[in-house]
């Protein structure tokens, strides 16, 4: 008999103890979630932040353009906890504090790094997700993540020069 579980080459085990890795993943996985929806948000208030510190028109574009990928990230997140769970993430959901750049220089650093932590985290969350449509949508704001940091290091790159 075909087992559905094992289609699109899902990289679980091929045994009756294939289902134990839900029973300890998933809930880890929705805790995750709720804490992504928080540290979307923080990601917003930051980079509105550090689009008023940036120098130029071309670069609080490009800073903005992220800010609104992280509201959308904000919304996907928020939508499969409640498709998932049934309930609204709670208010304050999260463990990671915001903090305001201190410099610009210091701010692209550290979105830098906060999206590749980002990916990480992310990560996690699709692989304890079964395959279809909410791991997919992971795997989109993962990919978006790694793109923020592409265009974080092209503007440290910009600061860097034009600090010479």
């Amino acid at each position: 008999m075909y087992d559905w579980r094992y289609a699109y080459g899902s990289y679980y085990p091929r045994s009756k103890d294939a289902m134990s890795y839900w029973a300890t993943d998933y809930p880890q996985a929705l805790e995750m979630i709720k804490q992504a929806v928080q540290g979307e948000r923080n990601d917003e208030l930051f980079y509105d932040d550090l689009i008023s510190l940036a120098p130029t028109r071309e670069q609080k574009t490009i800073i903005s353009s992220i800010r609104d990928d992280e509201r959308i990230h904000n919304r996907i997140y928020r939508t499969m906890y409640r498709q998932l769970t049934g309930q609204d993430v709670p208010a304050g959901s999260g463990d990671e504090p915001y903090a305001k750049p201190s410099s610009y220089a210091t701010g692209l650093a550290q979105a830098l790094f906060g999206e590749l932590g980002a990916v990480e985290k992310y990560r996690t969350i699709a692989f304890s997700l079964p395959c279809g449509p909410y791991r997919e949508n992971v795997v989109g704001i993962i990919m978006d993540e790694q793109k923020h940091a592409d265009k974080y290091n092209y503007l440290l790159g910009l600061t860097k020069a034009s600090a010479r």
